[in-house]
């Protein structure tokens, strides 16, 4: 019989220990990997891998695709646009480059904090105000801030519009498209509406929509300022169609076997579209409302432009009308703004649309 090598078996279980730790190690980096692509940051995987030593050369080949060559682009155009921007002048002056642009986003920024600061010393003030109203047993004053608003609070405004108008659109899209989805007859109504109010511009329903909310609500007195009203039911009006539109196209490419079970079950109309239609036809549901949200919104910023309604929009023809040397610089800080806060946007729709489906759709 022959004797088994107890340094041989250590050093194998040893070994063995070793590859269980990199398989889990490995495991969780998959696992992570699916909210860095949610988050945008996808070459973090192949960074990792390479660490723990997962084919170091086809990894780094990885990093070059999903980091170097973005980080190349991206240095590129900025390099083009500081080399032409100087080149063409305009009425403001000369196109402002990008270290003029940084500059000007950091002057936003300090003045956002110094009318942050004049806020923060008026609210003291008007409580210090009515401290003294309440020992003389007089009733204390409510008193607004009247300052402009700051650069991060047009932001603000400008994305609490943007869900608004965007919750009130899914509210509506995603029922009429169900319906769509499942009656021929639904469908055969809805079509012909679809297909002449989805290529309406913003620019046409914002009057039609400020007149009827200005006839409606005479005063600002209401929950909401009129203006919001308006910038969200134009935001609304704009960005349904996608939703119902994919709503629809998913509830209707259900398979029909899964229909003819239902159909056996004797399913209720409720229990078949929460059991049945709603997880089938979810990715495109998603898909849907990813579109609606980047549709609402670039709808939103054209409609503050017109409607001179608070936010990014606003801000920019307010930029474009001051005519001052540093205000083309400013209105490219809120172009850039624009785009990162819908790139934001969408990354929001894809973790949600990550945790309700198993769709790889990015």
């Amino acid at each position: 019989m022959t004797a088994v090598d107890p340094n041989f078996s250590a050093a194998e279980a040893k070994e063995a220990q070793k590859e269980a730790r990199r398989a889990r190690l490995f495991t969780r980096i998959n696992k992570a990997d699916k909210w860095f692509q949610v988050l945008g940051l996808s070459w973090l995987t192949p960074v990792l891998k390479a660490a723990a030593g997962d084919n170091p050369r086809a990894q780094a080949g990885e990093i070059w695709r999903l980091l170097g060559v973005p980080i190349l682009a991206i240095t590129a155009f900025l390099t083009l646009w500081g080399m032409l921007a100087p080149q063409v002048q305009t009425s403001l002056g000369a196109v402002p480059g990008p270290g003029q642009v940084w500059e000007q986003a950091l002057n936003l920024h300090e003045d956002a904090q110094a009318k942050a600061a004049k806020k923060a010393e008026f609210d003291a003030k008007v409580a210090k105000l009515n401290e003294r109203l309440i020992a003389q047993g007089k009733e204390p004053k409510a008193r607004a801030f009247t300052g402009a608003p700051t650069y991060y609070q047009q932001i603000w405004t400008s994305i609490q519009t943007v869900f608004f108008g965007f919750m009130i659109a899914t509210v509506v899209a995603v029922p009429l498209g169900i319906a769509a989805g499942l009656s021929p007859i639904a469908n055969a109504a809805l079509n012909p509406l679809i297909q002449i109010f989805k290529p309406v511009s913003p620019l046409a329903w914002l009057p039609i929509v400020t007149m009827i909310v200005s006839a409606l609500a005479a005063s600002n007195d209401g929950l909401l300022p009129k203006s919001f009203v308006i910038s969200a039911i134009t935001v609304t009006l704009c960005s349904l169609w996608p939703t119902l539109i994919n709503t629809a196209l998913g509830v209707a490419s259900i398979d029909k076997d899964l229909v003819n079970v239902s159909k056996v079950l004797k399913m209720n109309t409720y229990t078949k579209i929460t059991k049945l239609v709603l997880p089938s036809a979810l990715p495109l549901i998603f898909t849907g409302l990813r579109l609606s949200l980047g549709v609402g919104w670039m709808v939103l910023i054209a409609a503050e432009m017109l409607a001179q309604n608070p936010g990014l929009g606003k801000f920019v023809w307010d930029e474009f009308q001051n005519g001052s040397s540093q205000s083309l610089a400013k209105i490219m800080v809120a172009v850039l703004t624009i785009g990162i806060i819908g790139f934001l946007l969408d990354r929001v729709m894809y973790a949600l649309q990550s945790l309700f489906t198993f769709t790889n759709n990015r």
